[in-house]
């Protein structure tokens, strides 16, 4: 099992800090923005993990909402510091940026923050100086102004969204710049100009950019190690320019196979050149291309024997010429991954669980395309194999959901995979702060999507947990999100059934603190329409019964929810239910414990005393279905209505004395050995009706349940 290591005080503090930040860290100026107060200095230690882990909360937890003024608390740099800091999706916006340009940023990462615009790139000026790390992968709009006050003008272009693009930003100034990522960069930006002024490159990712010349790239022949390539239509132009590049020790040029149709094939000749003019390669990914012709060593050539890694026994002809074995090679979705001798420590492929766990660990942050088919790998493997690094692949799946919260795609497959990752075959190789992330990434996905598959999957997943001891933590998330569902007018009937199973385990066996909170949420109201709807078809299924059951766990010894049950008319569909199903003896259970619940409340038993309804329960006295259960439950609710004596039976027909004549009848017609199907968590209301005099059929019935409870039940 994984170690259920507690968080470090570092990580415990941060987490109360930034969830209570006017009461720890700050105040709020004139009633909105956040200010740090005067007698604080946070290192850069402390304040590079806070906007990591605010950007981990506000991304992954569904509590914490962000604070539009959250970065004005390291605007000065007299008492904040701030080296290195990543940000990520919409939510990042100008002034965030703007907010903390006084601070000499080392490392600066900004992904798919789409929100960013040319204001922005006025901002980086800020940390030109200073920055060595930069990235800008997926910040589609930030070389786009949102308007153009005087005019468009030569150095300007127009995009169809009305936002002029700024063409005459560069990177002049930022000397120290080693690593810049540019992914997905729009297509209008003149890269080679952009680039221009800097000197000393060492890592560049164009990913997703196309450019029709690359020879520019070898104005950094002598100093760049790492360049990603990633989704770019190559030419032997292309390849020309980068086997010049001969410090490389990184090289991407794999592409997604499925997204667009591209001209440039894969040959020998192209490996061969990659071997013979980059000879510090340790890295190589060529994922997703088409082979123009075989690049496998011929079966007679090919030496029988274990796997091995060595170049002079490579099933992959040209790279028999190498001088050691890369570190990484990527082979996804190409056929080479499926030869036995690749000279390579990890492969990235869908040949075996190694492999699939490589590419969802080397492709989560920027290739959710790609991640996305290796997860759907790794879900067969779970489902039809057995998934034999389940810790890896656990903490995987995790990372994708959590990076990939808003990709629908990502949130199927990942929560299909979790759900059999989850089951009890894995149970004992997981613990509980394992598990209760994957909860969180659960419900981050049922938050995200009310898309029918996505709630399926979660909802599936959750039922592998222990409910509700397991979901405690996030208790009252999780309601909310189950009413939400149920909530919906048009609902799918799997999701629906899953759904109200789950509501019924999470309001059984809790204190009652929690089902009052979940009380006030809906809850009886919502089980309440659930049944309507079902009366109304005519169809008593298991969500009828589940409804039932959901609404007798909830009201046990909760007095505000019995009052809420008889004032939504729960009364009229109890009679309505009995009436239309009156063969149905699982239902009458439910119903009957449910009605127990409410005749425990003295100040709502009044309204339980009408004819109608003490003639029913009369009537059930003498109920054979489900064993006793029906006629125990009949009897009981009977019971607490008796105990208010003589002088509370406000009714003529039938007569109290009538009624209790038929209890005493009902009761030594049981047979005292008989199994229960009922948990009670508390003795109290029974224990209630034996010190009184004024109904011996009330102490009679708490008598007998009491006995055969401690008779049948020893251990209870």
């Amino acid at each position: 099992m994984a170690l259920d290591s507690p968080e470090s005080l570092m990580t415990l503090c941060m987490d109360f800090c930034l969830r209570n930040l006017e009461e720890t860290l700050c105040y709020l100026l004139d009633n909105e923005t956040l200010r740090l107060h005067p007698d604080i200095f946070l290192p850069s230690e402390i304040c590079d993990r806070l906007v990591k882990e605010y950007m981990e909360l506000v991304n992954t937890d569904g509590i914490l909402e962000p604070h539009e003024s959250f970065f004005t608390l390291f605007s000065d740099p007299q008492s904040t510091r701030l080296t290195r800091i990543h940000l990520r999706e919409d939510f990042v916006q100008d002034q965030d940026l703007e907010a903390i340009r006084k601070q000499d940023l080392v490392e600066l990462y900004l992904t798919n923050c789409e929100k960013l615009t040319a204001k922005s790139l006025q901002t980086l000026l800020s940390f030109r100086s200073t920055l060595v790390s930069l990235s800008l992968f997926g910040c589609s709009n930030i070389f786009y102004d949102e308007e153009n006050p005087g005019g468009c003008k030569d150095d300007c272009q127009v995009n169809p969204t009305r936002q002029v693009l700024v063409k005459n930003f560069t990177f002049e100034g930022f000397q120290r710049l080693r690593f810049l990522n540019l992914g997905r960069l729009t297509e209008e930006v003149d890269v080679e100009l952009l680039l221009r002024p800097l000197s000393s490159l060492m890592t560049l990712d164009l990913s997703g950019i196309q450019l029709g010349d690359l020879t520019f790239l070898t104005q950094w022949k002598d100093s760049l190690i790492s360049l990603s390539l990633y989704n770019m239509d190559l030419s032997d132009d292309h390849i020309r320019a980068i086997v010049q590049l001969q410090k490389l020790r990184h090289l991407d040029i794999s592409r997604d196979r499925l997204s667009s149709y591209y001209k440039f094939k894969l040959t020998r000749k192209v490996l061969s050149l990659f071997v013979q003019n980059l000879g510090n390669l340790i890295s190589l990914d060529i994922s997703g291309h088409m082979m123009l012709e075989n690049c496998a060593v011929s079966k007679m050539d090919e030496e029988l024997g274990q796997p091995s890694v060595e170049p002079c026994r490579s099933s992959i002809a040209p790279f028999r010429g190498l001088r050691r074995p890369l570190q990484f090679l990527g082979l996804f979705d190409t056929s080479l991954c499926c030869l036995p001798h690749i000279p390579a420590y990890k492969v990235t492929g869908d040949k075996n669980e190694e492999q699939v766990l490589n590419a969802i660990e080397a492709y989560t942050e920027h290739r959710p395309e790609i991640t996305n088919r290796a997860i759907n790998h790794l879900f067969d493997i779970a489902r039809i194999e057995r998934c034999s690094q389940l810790l890896r692949a656990l903490q995987l799946v995790i990372a994708a959901l959590k990076c990939h919260k808003y990709d629908k795609t990502i949130q199927v497959t990942g929560s299909a995979a979790l759900f059999y990752l989850t089951n009890s075959e894995y149970r004992t190789e997981q613990s509980i702060k394992l598990r209760r992330q994957i909860i969180q990434v659960v419900l981050n996905g049922m938050e995200s999507y009310q898309e029918v598959t996505v709630q399926r999957n979660c909802c599936l997943t959750l039922c592998n947990f222990s409910v509700p001891e397991e979901l405690e933590f996030q208790y009252r998330r999780v309601n909310e999100l189950l009413l939400n569902i149920l909530n919906l007018s048009r609902q799918d009937e799997s999701i629906q059934r899953i759904a109200v199973h789950l509501c019924n385990a999470l309001v059984c066996q809790v204190d009652n603190d929690h089902k009052e909170a979940v009380g006030k949420m809906g809850f009886v109201m919502t089980m309440l329409k659930l049944i309507q709807k079902k009366l109304l078809d005519k169809s008593c299924d298991q969500v009828m019964e589940f409804s039932w059951s959901a609404l007798w766990n909830i009201t046990d010894e909760t007095p505000d929810n019995c009052e809420m049950f008889l004032g939504y008319n729960g009364m009229k569909l109890f009679l309505d239910c009995l009436k239309e199903f009156p063969e149905k003896q699982e239902l009458h259970r439910n119903m009957l414990g449910l009605l127990g619940n409410v005749a425990e409340v003295r100040w709502l038993r009044p309204q339980l005393m009408t004819s109608q309804f003490i003639s029913v329960f009369s009537d059930l006295l003498e109920s054979k279905a489900d064993g006793i259960e029906v006629s125990y439950n009949a009897c009981g609710v009977l019971s607490h209505i008796m105990f208010d004596g003589p002088d509370a039976w406000h009714i003529c027909d039938p007569s109290r004395d009538e009624v209790v004549e038929r209890m005493w009848t009902a009761i030594q017609s049981w047979d005292i050995s008989s199994r229960r199907n009922i948990n009670y968590r508390s003795f109290e209301p029974i224990l209630r009706l034996l010190p009184q005099g004024v109904s011996p059929v009330s102490q009679h019935w708490a008598t007998w349940a009491l006995y055969n409870l401690v008779s049948v039940y020893r251990k209870f």
